[in-house]
């Protein structure tokens, strides 16, 4: 029961209910049957134990629907002990390919008087029928399960709101002609990860173009609302003064510390500005990845530079400006650490291949581009990422 009432991701729960009920009973074979909402058919059926060739001789055969014996159990959902299942009323036998099975134990998973499945046992390892001791031990846990399975649903729901919750906050990206811009966010794989990703690009009333990526640290809905906060808060100080890109950051760390409880966040923040030949590029960085630029011969290399301290660690060190030319037909990539960190390798590694890979593709249209180094995997998926590329016209510098 608690290895099954611990999951949180339904998949899980649903397989773990079935290994755990084949192991309690030594059953050679184990299914569940989930109910549609009506509770009227089978919607899904997940079988347990069939061996690769077992499997490879059922190919093309629809799963059960609830129909025969099995839509016994859901027209009465009471534990069912059969003996032979040939032998049974229901019984419409079964179809090419498929085990030869003789026993069965069923019972209803249910909770709070709802019937979410139904759980399937055949063929004990013994050869002997399933009896009473295993139906009760198999109804508690189908008990358990049924918790289980609302919890389950009930994560998923708000797992999912979450996730929209956060996708609502970024925003959709300005006409910043003649510039090129694209962005891309993930959240993570892993269960449970709703993440503080963020980005921005604006253009700004003295002219130039700002550019954003930020990270804020956790993995919850706090460090969504804090990503919001933060993004606009950093909004209204780019509005509101033409600073360099560090005076900025100070500004929005004092800010932040001095009104908020907000966890470290990591910050990259770059102006493109008018220049003689080209554009160029001033940033400033709070403990965040460097840019990545990308010639317009195709080369790729990071503007490594001192990254200063993140926001919410000490506001009153000094931040550094850095500035790097652009020419005409550049390509610069902001990214977060997901998109990048494996717990397999070191971070160089994987901002090395992510260079080359950029470098590879560096002729693509920038939404592809974008997609191609989105969907490298070069990290491990654990992390929520966010990506941002901006491109320069052609025929300039």
């Amino acid at each position: 029961m608690m290895a099954v009432g611990r999951e949180l991701e339904l998949p899980v729960v649903l397989h773990r209910l079935i290994t755990t009920a084949m192991g309690l009973v030594d059953a050679r074979y184990g299914a569940l049957g989930v109910l549609s909402e009506d509770g009227g058919q089978l919607e899904e059926f997940i079988p347990v134990g069939l061996s690769e060739q077992e499997l490879a001789d059922l190919a093309g055969v629809a799963f059960p629907h609830g129909r025969g014996l099995l839509g016994h159990l859901i027209d009465y959902p009471e534990p069912l002990r059969v003996q032979d299942i040939s032998s049974h009323p229901r019984s419409v036998g079964f179809p090419p390919g498929h085990p030869p099975m003789r026993t069965l134990l069923g019972v209803a998973v249910t909770s709070r008087r709802r019937v979410y499945g139904n759980l399937y046992l055949a063929e004990r390892r013994d050869g002997h029928p399933f009896d009473g001791p295993d139906q009760d031990i198999v109804l508690a846990l189908a008990g358990a399960a049924g918790v289980a399975i609302e919890n389950a649903r009930l994560y998923q729901k708000v797992r999912g709101s979450s996730e929209h919750f956060q996708r609502l906050l970024l925003p959709r990206l300005p006409d910043l002609a003649p510039f090129s811009v694209s962005a891309i966010y993930r959240p993570a794989t892993a269960p449970d990860q709703v993440g503080g990703d963020w980005y921005d690009a604006l253009l700004l009333p003295d002219g130039t173009c700002a550019l954003v990526i930020g990270d804020v640290v956790g993995h919850d809905l706090n460090a969504a609302a804090t990503m919001a906060q933060t993004r606009n808060m950093l909004l209204a100080l780019l509005y509101d003064r033409r600073s360099p890109p560090s005076a900025v950051l100070t500004q929005l760390d004092r800010t932040l510390q001095a009104i908020t409880d907000s966890p470290i966040t990591t910050v990259c923040l770059t102006r493109i500005e008018p220049a003689d030949s080209g554009w160029t590029l001033r940033w400033s960085t709070a403990g965040h990845p460097p840019p990545l630029l990308i010639g317009p011969d195709g080369s790729a290399r990071y503007l490594n530079a001192d990254p200063g301290l993140p926001l919410g660690v000490d506001a009153d060190v000094p931040r550094p400006d850095h500035k790097h030319p652009l020419p005409g037909n550049a390509t610069l990539v902001l990214f977060t650490d997901g998109l990048v960190e494996h717990p397999d390798r070191p971070l160089d590694a994987g901002l090395t291949t992510l260079a080359r890979i950029a470098a590879d593709n560096a002729e693509l249209p920038l939404d592809d581009l974008s997609q191609v180094l989105a969907d490298a995997r070069v990290g491990d998926g654990r992390d929520d990422l966010a990506l941002l590329a901006f491109r320069t016209p052609p025929g300039i510098g």
